[in-house]
This record gives C-alpha cells, structure tokens and sequence, in this order.
C-alpha cells in the first residue's frame, strides 16, 4: 500500500474511532462524577438509592489510588461516598480506575465545591459528622454508631483543618501501638466503616451466589 493510501485509510477509519472512544470516556465520566449544586435538592439524580445509610466523606484526598480503593469498598458495601473538593489529582475515571477498577460504575459518589457545601448538605440531612484522626483520643470501639453517620476521613498528607475538627459532631481514632504516625487511609475507612456497619445491622446480606465456593 502506498503511504498517500496508508494516510487515506488511517484519516477514514482511526479518526471516527477516536471520536467514539472520547465520547464514551466523557460519558463515563460524566455519570460518575457530579458536583452537588448542579441539582436542587430532591431532583432526581442528586441520591441514588443504597442499601446503608451510612457514609464515607473524603476530605480533599491526595491520592488516586487510595480514593479508588475507597470507592471500590464503597460500592460493594453499598455505602454512599462524598468527595470534598479541591483534590489533589484529576478526578476523572482514568485517574482513579487503577485501584476501584470496573467498581466506579456502581458507587454512588456526590462531589462537593468544598466543606461548607458539604456540611450544610449533611446538616441538612441530618446527619452526624464522625472525623476520624489520630489526634483524638475516643477509640473507634468505644463510639456508638447511628444510622444516616458520616465517617469523614483527612487528606493524606496533611488531615484535616481545625475548623473541620471543630464541625465534628465526634472525633474517633484507630487504637495502634505507640510510636507508629498513622494507618493508611484506605485501610482506615475499612475499619470504621466495618465497625459502623456491625454496630447498626447495616451490612449487605450475602447471596447464594455470594456463598458458594
């Protein structure tokens, strides 16, 4: 084949493709990720509906890896998670697929322009406001847990601000052995959200299918 016909077919054929494949992407991420004010409240679309009424809250995370990790446990507990911006990376699909892999599809993920918008959105609802950190000095297992809590969890690198301790309703740790800064973020939401989720009967019931071997 000529290269003026190699460069005839590449433009006829791989260009299209590339218009798919974008429009797909967009799509995609578009149906994932949406920002709170861009629907009143009580439209249909600002809540999908979830098994628990427990939530994570995640604090400006750095880490797209972590973030995706959390979401993919989000969405097989059935547990709804709030995102509060700014992040620290690209908040699309590409960004985070590595970790919550095909998951991302089926959490129900509501993204905030930053914490006043989330917490008149949680006071709203009614809900308490559980910041973990390992400066408090109530244990996980000594909190009693309710349905509609939101477990917030802090930017890796630096926590949270005073003014979001200070919004807490509670602030909770995970008891560790002395000396040692803190657990991994992702392994900290399992954690509480495991022990919330035992305390208020709130776990997903597992199916035949999930039972066999």
């Amino acid at each position: 084949m000529a290269a003026s016909e190699y460069t005839d077919c590449h433009a006829i054929f791989w260009h299209p493709l590339q218009v798919c494949f974008k429009a797909a992407k967009v799509a995609r991420v578009g149906a994932i990720w949406r920002m709170a004010a861009d629907y009143p409240q009580g439209e249909p679309g600002t809540q999908q509906s979830v098994p628990t009424s427990i939530r994570l809250a995640l604090y400006q995370p750095d880490i797209p890896q972590n973030t995706g990790t959390i979401l993919r446990l989000a969405a097989c507990l059935g547990v709804g998670v709030d995102v509060i911006a700014p992040t620290g990376f690209d908040m699309t699909d590409r960004a985070l697929r590595r970790a919550g892999l095909d998951y991302l599809a089926h959490v129900e993920i509501t993204r905030h322009s930053g914490f006043a918008a989330f917490d008149t959105a949680r006071r709203t609802r009614g809900s308490r406001l559980l910041l973990l950190s390992s400066h408090a000095s109530r244990s996980l297992y000594e909190t009693r847990f309710c349905e509609g809590d939101v477990l917030l969890l802090g930017r890796e690198s630096s926590g949270a601000p005073d003014a979001v301790h200070a919004a807490a309703d509670e602030r909770i740790t995970i008891p560790m052995r002395p000396g040692l800064r803190s657990l991994n973020i992702a392994v900290a939401a399992a954690m509480a959200l495991g022990e919330a989720l035992r305390q208020t009967s709130a776990f997903v019931a597992p199916t035949d299918e999930a039972a066999m071997p």
